[in-house]
């Protein structure tokens, strides 16, 4: 089933976190993660993307990498701290993304590595300009996201389906 217009998914990872003695899930950004994450924020505003719904890990530093990151969008979209992201695989994923409303064109999932890069790859069929050889060769490091699009309804979003229209990274 295909929809009138192009759906788009911005998978971003987390920005640069600190190692303090607190468990992995309540690990806080690093003073780089805090510069980086309001960049992307801004490169993220510089897509002109109007985001419908931000779907968020309930880690400490995905919630602090969103907190900067949103200050710099022209509109807030609702956001949803979704616990399953937190460690989870591509496929764990994509169960969640099959879940959204149809009603909900765009979307943002900040997320942790190596599920969200791993996404970016099983998702992307194609590639836009040189989006996939940079993100191969950069892989994804903290604060980068990737940019993609496909034709189909939340349920349909599986393997191969997504074309990768960009890639970006704190230094790109």
């Amino acid at each position: 089933m295909s929809v009138a217009e192009p759906r788009k998914i911005v998978l971003f990872r987390h920005a640069k976190a600190d190692w303090p003695q607190v468990t992995d899930h309540e690990r806080p950004l690093a003073d780089r993660g805090r510069m980086d994450a309001a960049v992307a924020g801004r490169k993220l505003a510089d897509s002109g993307i109007p985001f419908d719904l931000a779907l968020c890990s309930t880690a400490v530093r995905t919630r602090e990498t969103w907190k900067l990151a949103v200050q710099e969008l022209p509109h807030r979209p609702k956001t949803v701290y979704e616990e399953r992201i937190y460690e989870a695989s591509p496929g764990e994923l994509i169960e969640v993304l099959n879940e959204l409303p149809d009603d909900a064109q765009n979307i943002l999932l900040i997320g942790h590595n190596p599920g969200v890069q791993g996404l970016a790859d099983i998702l992307a069929g194609r590639s836009e300009s040189d989006a996939r050889e940079r993100m191969s060769r950069r892989g994804f490091p903290a604060a980068a996201f990737a940019v993609l699009s496909f034709d189909a309804t939340w349920k349909g979003l599986e393997p191969g389906v997504a074309t990768l229209l960009d890639y970006w990274a704190p230094t790109e």
